[in-house]
């Protein structure tokens, strides 16, 4: 499954990913999941908000355990990222049914849509809008750098944006989900062990801060005459640097745009995305409010105008400690408990996160659960992202053991 999956979308430059939402990349990820679905028998379905679902058993019977992630990717991001989740699922399948483990829930893998927001700039989308964390009328306004809105991009990859929306429905026939994912980070590497739990998701957002100012020659206009907004704009991200060390936070701006964008003008507007994380709201509103201050001062003194706007944010999610616990048990007594702990014996670690997931928009509807599998750089959403065999093996067998406990007889 990986060897098949991982030709799709990659760029021969960079060697890292592309896959956007509703892109030509994107469709064959599409359609290897389905003919992974299909090859084992389970029925495919498409839900209202092209999302993709693999179901083993009766979908209408209700308390499925479902598992899954994504297959999309950040602009030249890394192979594991989301596909993990979504092969390790199938694999895990695959070994309940090698077990010969007798199902008594229903139970269905799924791809969730456009979760990265690397083309529309807004994270989960698919499941935000099946959760109802996205109205229709806002998910159509969304637009790509090339001004291709959410819903012209759907229709030209064969899906109806006119029936997008929340799906209780749904939701309500979920009885737990689990997702897999390469850990994001060197907490499992540091401490030995190849699989842990989730404990809970940062808090974390989007900012759009526009600093504009005024265009003109960069070679003929004197330097006390300028109103340069890349100045500000640069203080500023040293200003968030400072900020995040200050607070114990993340602030990184990644993404900037530029007019003009003439190599020998100053530039009229200079627009940067802000993303922000830190283990509590209180921190977080300190260090975005801290950045944004610096901002104005800067901006004021300079005579740049600057507009704050934030495009997206995702509150603290605490995962489930019922399921969360339930998943421990399985995991401490299982094939996965000696996999994950490193063959030690030790408890199964479990571990905060500041990267954001479908597990999270989800939690608030039905009890979820996340599984990390080590990363023994800690490099994520690039193409040296890494994860070595025999601990996505241990990935695929704790999660068969956690199916297996929820699912089955």
């Amino acid at each position: 499954m990986w060897a098949e999956l991982a030709p799709l979308g990659r760029d021969s430059g960079s060697g890292g990913y592309r896959r956007y939402a509703w892109s030509g990349a994107d469709a064959d990820c599409r359609a290897w999941f389905r003919q992974q679905a299909e090859a084992r028998g389970l029925t495919h379905e498409v839900d209202r908000n092209g999302n993709q679902w693999a179901w083993l058993g009766d979908p209408l019977a209700g308390d499925a355990v479902v598992t899954g992630s994504h297959l999309d990717s950040v602009p030249d991001g890394g192979a594991f990222d989301g596909p993990l989740g979504v092969v390790s699922s199938f694999a895990a399948l695959d070994e309940l049914r090698r077990r010969g483990a007798r199902l008594v829930r229903p139970l269905a893998i799924t791809n969730f849509g456009d979760e990265e927001g690397a083309r529309f700039g807004l994270a989960c989308v698919g499941s935000r809008l099946t959760a109802g964390r996205l109205t229709a009328q806002d998910a159509h306004r969304l637009r790509d750098a090339d001004g291709i809105t959410l819903p012209r991009a759907m229709e030209a990859a064969g899906y109806d944006p006119e029936v997008i929306g929340p799906d209780p429905e749904r939701l309500a026939r979920i009885g737990a989900f689990v997702e897999l994912h390469v850990e994001q980070g060197r907490a499992l590497d540091l401490s030995g062990d190849r699989v842990g739990i989730a404990s809970a998701i940062w808090p974390h957002g989007r900012w759009r801060f526009d600093f504009r100012g005024e265009a003109n020659h960069a070679g003929t206009t004197r330097l006390v005459d300028r109103r340069d907004p890349m100045l500000t704009y640069a203080e500023t991200v040293l200003a968030a640097r400072r900020e995040a060390e200050l607070t114990g936070a993340l602030a990184t701006f990644g993404k900037i745009a530029v007019e003009p964008n003439g190599v020998n003008a100053i530039p009229s507007l200079v627009r940067g995305w802000l993303d922000s994380r830190a283990a509590d709201q209180a921190t977080l509103d300190a260090v975005v409010t801290g950045i944004e201050r610096a901002a104005r001062e800067y901006a004021e003194r300079a005579g740049i105008d600057l507009d704050v706007v934030r495009e997206s944010f995702t509150p603290v999610v605490e995962f489930e400690h019922a399921l969360r616990d339930e998943l421990s048990k399985i995991l401490e007594g299982g094939r996965g408990a000696r996999g994950g702990a490193g063959d030690t014996g030790r408890a199964v670690p479990v571990l905060g996160t500041g990267a954001g997931h479908d597990a999270g928009i989800l939690s608030a509807s039905v009890p979820t659960a996340m599984l990390f599998v080590r990363n023994p750089t800690g490099i994520s959403h690039s193409p040296a992202e890494h994860a070595a065999e025999d601990d996505c093996v241990a990935g695929v067998i704790a999660l068969a053991d956690v199916l297996e406990g929820l699912a089955c007889s």
